[in-house]
């Protein structure tokens, strides 16, 4: 039965208390910390050696979208009910937004340390220790819009030019990518300061505090924040249906720097070995509302 990803504006109260006791008994039981450890492992940057499948190559939006459907099962058995809402943060765009209520994913942090002392993750409460991490803090931090080095969330206009590029990516396949459409969605940029970072990667930077890097998982708001980046995919391939649906086909030939490095169309993508070519329609496993 396909089942609906729903605005988490538009949850109910029962809703966001389903997935927020769903999402605590995953971390109850230890399985959440797995996902972390997971995007930790797989968050490769494109100056190192070897495979990247997670972040800088074409399989950014079909591994996450497994990343997303692994995460949903889990919670899903624990709750037959719930799903993973998303969060359309051209909207809701302010540390204002009912995102950030005390009975959904908290607030902002507080001076000095950050530490989020609202909400079901506050580490004050009890129930959401940060045990895997790839710093020494135990607490879960934020720093929304970053006010000392202020920074925007991505609007409405910066999604419509993404989602108005015809090409799903191109060479050299990494994060140096002038065009295409998983480069701007998941938003490198040859800039500096904050016009580095757009749309799925400027969410994380406004975010901030725990949304920073590999470790990224440890704020539960990253499932929504994904929900949206995936529901942008799908809207992608809804707008271009003549378009080739992901690439490369073919994987780079030996000679090319990227050789080893990027997973094609039928190449499979750890840690799951599930190809590409298989997440590129998601209709008979859940939509968008």
């Amino acid at each position: 039965m396909v089942y609906t990803r729903k605005n988490q504006r538009n949850l109910t109260g029962a809703e966001r208390k389903a997935f927020v006791n769903a999402v605590l008994a995953l971390k109850r039981s230890g399985e959440y910390d797995e996902f972390v450890r997971t995007h930790i492992e797989f968050y490769v940057p494109d100056g190192d050696d070897g495979l990247r499948v997670a972040h800088m190559a074409p399989s950014f939006l079909p591994w996450h979208r497994q990343f997303l459907l692994e995460f949903e099962r889990a919670l899903q058995k624990i709750n037959p009910r719930v799903t993973v809402p998303y969060w359309d943060w051209t909207r809701d765009n302010t540390p204002a937004s009912s995102l950030w209520s005390e009975d959904f994913m908290g607030g902002n942090g507080r001076r000095g340390d950050f530490q989020v002392m609202t909400g079901p993750f506050a580490y004050a409460h009890g129930q959401w220790e940060v045990s895997v991490n790839v710093t020494e803090g135990r607490f879960l931090t934020r720093d929304l819009g970053r006010p000392k080095d202020p920074i925007t969330l991505p609007t409405a206009a910066d999604v419509s030019q993404a989602l108005a590029d015809p090409v799903y990516d191109m060479a050299p396949w990494n994060s140096t990518c002038r065009s295409g459409f998983r480069n701007r969605i998941e938003g490198w940029t040859t800039a500096t300061g904050n016009a580095r970072f757009r749309t799925h990667n400027r969410v994380h930077r406004w975010v901030s505090g725990a949304m920073l890097g590999a470790a990224s998982v440890n704020d539960p708001v990253f499932w929504l924040h994904h929900a949206y980046v995936d529901s942008l995919w799908s809207r992608w391939q809804a707008a271009h249906r003549t378009a080739k649906r992901y690439l490369p086909e073919v994987a780079p030939p030996k000679g090319d720097p990227q050789h080893g490095q990027v997973a094609a169309l039928h190449d499979p993508m750890p840690p799951w070995d599930i190809e590409p070519a298989a997440l590129l329609d998601h209709s008979r496993i859940y939509r968008y509302a």
